[in-house]
């Protein structure tokens, strides 16, 4: 297979000059290793940060990885090479997801795009089928009017009351043009799956979509201190069904990709770059069919800040950090199989989502169930951590 990209289409386009920091999995420690990547070598932090949270409570991550560099441990070309779950020799290292403690959460309907897609779901109750036809009545209805109404003003409260005259308010337009943002737990600390591995779709789920987003690594003082990749994987349907199963549509055995490294600010790249981000999307499946889109983070309704003040604060603290994915401009409507019936995975499926700054994140699509099963918890963390020495 050659779905895995090559190391220069992984890295960020100006990766000389981006302080980026991840995770190795270390088979002669049994365990995971904190790295920076140093001019093509991949240097541990374990020494001094056992994990990743650790050295995200630094006043300045960047300068303190820096520091830190240890021991190498290997080129990165070898590395990421090592990567591909398809084709690994498990007693050499490999790439994992970059973040360790944190909890893993999510903003969800935060493009005018993304929202209109949110309300479909509800009201066809996840039925596809139905999707286009209530699609095209809503575009008649309201246009592009969403797109740049700000959260919570008082245009939002018109608009409010026109969708609720029309017949068509929304729990998910609350969320997308009220004043509190949805925000929702995605995975938990360690669940998450690097770039390399397979990610999870329910073997039941019939209507379902990669999401790709830019999400922020966060300390426990609310401070933004990195940027990454992520892959909010979706069930459409089951998510349609009820908004009470969206824990059931998000949280699932390798459903959440990260990656492949955390950028951390510093004098060259900061959260006015996140900002301005583009990230583009592209499916191709084995049956031969290409989805390629892009999503612009200019066109966010909710400023990233405005998101870290919603997530973390003196309303609910993080000791560990967090990651936060920031949403997803990127809705797939187009026809895989069907006329109508739009898009959704297929077993096999490779998705990659890219963002200049901030590298590629390459996965390939198989059902959660037969997804190696997560077995390397917060327990198995610290059990290796002090039989290395490192606590």
């Amino acid at each position: 297979m050659t779905w895995f990209p090559a190391l220069t289409a992984a890295l960020p386009a100006d990766a000389s000059d981006a302080v980026l920091i991840g995770r190795v999995w270390e088979p002669a420690a049994q365990g995971p290793t904190p790295v920076l990547v140093d001019d093509g070598v991949v240097r541990s932090l374990a020494a001094t940060y056992p994990t990743v949270s650790a050295l995200l409570e630094e006043d300045d991550p960047a300068a303190a990885a820096r520091a830190a560099r240890g021991a190498d441990l290997g080129g990165l070309d070898d590395i990421y090479a090592n990567t591909r779950f398809d084709d690994r020799d498990t007693e050499q290292p490999w790439l994992l997801a970059p973040h360790d403690l944190q909890a893993v959460k999510a903003a969800g309907v935060t493009f005018a795009v993304s929202m209109i897609e949110r309300v479909i779901e509800e009201r066809v109750r996840g039925d596809h089928s139905a999707a286009a036809e209530l699609r095209h009545v809503i575009a008649e209805r309201v246009g592009g009017d969403l797109g740049g109404v700000q959260p919570g003003s008082e245009r939002a409260a018109e608009l409010k009351d026109f969708f609720v005259a029309e017949g068509l308010w929304s729990q998910y337009l609350e969320v997308g043009i009220g004043p509190d943002a949805e925000i929702f737990t995605k995975s938990l600390p360690l669940a998450s799956r690097g770039t390399g591995e397979q990610i999870g779709i329910l073997r039941s789920s019939q209507w379902n979509n990669p999401e790709p987003e830019v999400a922020l690594a966060v300390s426990s003082r609310g401070a933004a201190v990195g940027a990454l990749l992520a892959n909010d994987v979706n069930l459409r349907d089951i998510e349609g069904r009820s908004a009470l199963l969206l824990p059931k549509a998000k949280d699932n055995n390798a459903s959440c990709a990260t990656g492949p490294f955390i950028r951390l600010f510093d004098d060259r790249y900061g959260i006015d770059d996140v900002r301005s981000a583009e990230v583009s999307v592209r499916v191709e499946g084995k049956d031969g069919f290409v989805l390629a889109a892009a999503s612009d983070m200019r066109q966010i309704s909710r400023d990233p800040l405005d998101l870290v003040a919603q997530l973390i604060g003196p309303h609910h603290q993080y000791p560990d950090g967090a990651v936060l994915m920031m949403g997803t401009l990127f809705a797939p409507i187009e026809d895989r199989d069907e006329p109508g019936l739009g898009f959704t995975h297929k077993r096999g499926d490779v998705v990659e989502i890219r963002s200049e700054s901030l590298g590629t994140l390459a996965n390939v699509v198989d059902f959660s169930e037969d997804c190696e099963p997560w077995d390397f918890g917060i327990t198995g963390l610290m059990r290796n951590l002090a039989g290395r020495g490192l606590l």
